[in-house]
């Protein structure tokens, strides 16, 4: 749609269209490029995204540019930055960089802003061009939204000038409301704690629309990292779009943090929503994918009348930048932009320099294929690294006493990032690269004081990732894909199987559903059966710490343990320590044995290569589906 084709006829008053473009989770990736193995990749990047937008810019009289955050980790670039680098006095950081050079109207903050703590995100955002906004980040809570303090501005209001139909132009004020997961301060804890709070989108939204409209805001653009969750609104909920777009006077609702795209068919069926016109109950919305694989449109179809604006009308729309041949390989469609390019060059090298820094060697392969259906050895090394870390540094004092075991989840196993987005390190010289690749996340190491009845309920929490069977049925599918995999915690140092023959005891959410089933089966410690009542060390990562609570289905946790150290440097230490790996799986985790029944999964193409190391589990490879997936068939 262009300015001069109107949504709408027989309207009195001037016309024009406004392009509302939008760019979110895009989690440090400029260059498309993945430094965990070591090659250029046609399917993300910022750098494709902006050759979008510039294309969408040359299509319109008046657009403006949004991120709604998300930016700042994700990559080996953001973590290089971050963690190596630094941001030295007057350093640009090179998501801003790339930002700056593309001419971004405003932005807002995302939960994984707050990962590398307050100072490192606020030099970052101290060069940019453009304004950031969060109206729900806040360093002081008021009794209201209205007396709240907070660490950004809540809105922006750009004034703009637009030219109508037959192009005269016209002043048109534009606020920008930022909103995101009140659950910051419990995911970053140990980074935000006690400096930054936090209250529900919605009612921060509520309260600040009638004061950007009094303050003369023609149109109300929502920037809300938040999904499209649950159509009943509940106090600090985490996606939020629903009960954000029933709110009135908001004009256009810019969403993100689920890495989904809107309009599309992944939310087909659902209620209050249009997809052809790409509306969340009434409201023009969009969301635009991750990693920079898509940009959002919105096009309001505006009049002007007694000197303001009003939206008659609106489509919304995503572009992408590869797409999918009737092979199934994924063909970019755009090339990158420039501009960009010569933004990052200086950071992109220099963190390939350090990406293929040597740390190592291994003899064996490690890969996180299998990672949610058997013993895995990418899960773990974590483990064990974890493990003796924490061990070494509670020799002495009150919990010297304890086990200590260690908790981890496969990262890398598929998912929204797609058949290559695994962990596959080949025998030979190991580098930075497959460290990141190992733990893709900036956590740091904590412990944590269980009970061994904890441990169970920690257990039977994860094992919610297997959809409930029956046995003596064939080909049953294995694993919810509701359940992230982040969640599902291998606890090292004991050994139990998991019986999906029984009803999960806890939902994908991790609420209790089923308070007399148990899925957890001959957990022993040291051979014997566990001991419910004994106390424990489990080492594990800050996230897991702050989130205990919510994820251990318990309260009955004690941080005992925490420092600044990245598991990633656990990692990195635990290598150069050692003349070489030979890492190969333990026995710690299995699916409970069950006769004349089998599950399939999928997982890579690539792990049929390693069928026949799996020594006792019994996998086929049955060809690869719609999507690129290998199928599996698993017989327990």
């Amino acid at each position: 749609m262009t300015s001069s084709t109107p949504l709408c006829t027989g309207i009195t008053g001037e016309q024009a269209t406004l392009r509302i473009m939008q760019t979110g989770d895009l989690h440090a990736h400029v260059f498309p490029f993945d430094y965990d193995h070591d090659h250029p990749i046609d399917t993300l990047g910022f750098a494709r995204t902006a050759s979008l937008i510039t294309a969408a810019r040359k299509e319109v009289s008046n657009s403006i540019l949004l991120d709604n955050g998300d930016f700042l980790q994700g990559s080996a670039l953001g973590d290089y930055v971050a963690y190596d680098r630094g941001l030295r006095d007057g350093d640009l950081h090179p998501v801003i960089a790339a930002m700056n050079a593309m001419r971004y109207d405003a932005a807002t903050l995302g939960n994984h802003e707050f990962n590398f703590g307050l100072p490192f995100m606020m030099a970052a955002l101290r060069r940019s061009q453009f304004p950031f906004v969060s109206a729900n980040t806040l360093i002081e809570r008021g009794n209201t939204p209205l007396e709240d303090k907070r660490l950004l501005p809540p809105y922006a209001m750009l004034d703009r000038r637009i030219r109508d139909t037959k192009g005269k132009p016209h002043p048109i004020r534009i606020g920008i409301l930022g909103l995101l997961p009140p659950q910051i301060t419990t995911w970053d804890e140990t980074q935000i704690g006690g400096k930054i709070f936090s209250r529900d989108m919605v009612e921060t939204a509520a309260a600040l629309i009638p004061e950007m409209k009094a303050a003369g805001a023609d149109l109300v653009v929502v920037l809300a990292h938040s999904g499209i969750g649950e159509a009943t609104h509940s106090d600090g909920m985490e996606n939020a779009a629903y009960p954000l777009a029933r709110l009135p006077g908001v004009d256009a609702l810019v969403t993100g943090h689920t890495h989904m795209v809107f309009p599309s068919q992944q939310f087909a069926n659902m209620q209050g929503i249009d997809l052809a016109r790409g509306t969340v109950e009434g409201t023009p919305t969009v969301m635009a994918g991750f990693w920079g694989s898509h940009l959002g449109l919105i096009d309001l179809f505006l009049e002007r009348k007694d000197g303001r604006w009003r939206v008659l009308d609106s489509q919304s729309s995503t572009r992408t930048i590869a797409k999918t041949t009737p092979d199934r390989k994924r063909i970019a469609l755009v090339e990158s932009s420039p501009r960009v390019l010569r933004a990052v060059q200086h950071h992109h090298d220099a963190t390939l320099d350090y990406m293929r820094y040597p740390v190592g060697e291994t003899l064996a392969p490690i890969h996180s294929y299998f990672a949610l259906v058997k013993d895995c050895t990418s899960v773990q090394l974590i483990c064990q690294a974890q493990q003796r870390f924490v061990a070494q540094k509670m020799k002495q004092g009150p919990h010297s006493s304890l086990p200590v075991l260690s908790a981890a989840a496969p990262f890398k196993v598929g998912g929204w990032g797609g058949p290559d987005n695994y962990t596959n390190i080949p025998p030979g010289p190991l580098h930075q690269r497959n460290l990141s690749d190992l733990y893709c996340f900036p956590n740091t190491i904590c412990a944590l004081r269980l009970r061994g009845a904890d441990i169970l309920d920690w257990l039977e929490r994860s094992a919610g990732i297997f959809n409930h069977i029956t046995r003596g049925k064939h080909d049953q599918p294995l694993l919810n894909d509701a359940f992230p995999s982040y969640s599902f915690d291998v606890i090292y140092g004991v050994t139990y199987q998991i019986d999906p023959s029984q009803p999960p005891r806890y939902c994908a959410q991790g609420k209790l559903i089923n308070p007399h089933s148990r899925r957890i089966r001959n957990l022993h410690y040291q051979g014997k059966p566990l001991d419910l009542d004994a106390y424990f060390l489990v080492a594990t990562n800050n996230y897991r710490s702050s989130t205990r609570a919510a994820v251990y289905g318990t309260n009955a946790t004690e941080l005992v343990f925490a420092e600044p150290v990245n598991i990633r440097t656990i990692l990195y230490n635990e290598v150069t320590e050692k003349p070489f790996l030979d890492a190969r799986p333990l026995p710690n985790w299995s699916i409970a044995p069950m006769s004349n029944t089998s599950f399939t999964f999928e997982t890579s193409p690539d792990a049929a290569r390693f069928l026949a190391d799996l020594g006792n589990v019994w996998i086929d490879h049955l060809g690869e589906d719609a999507n690129g997936f290998g199928r599996y068939r698993l017989w327990p």
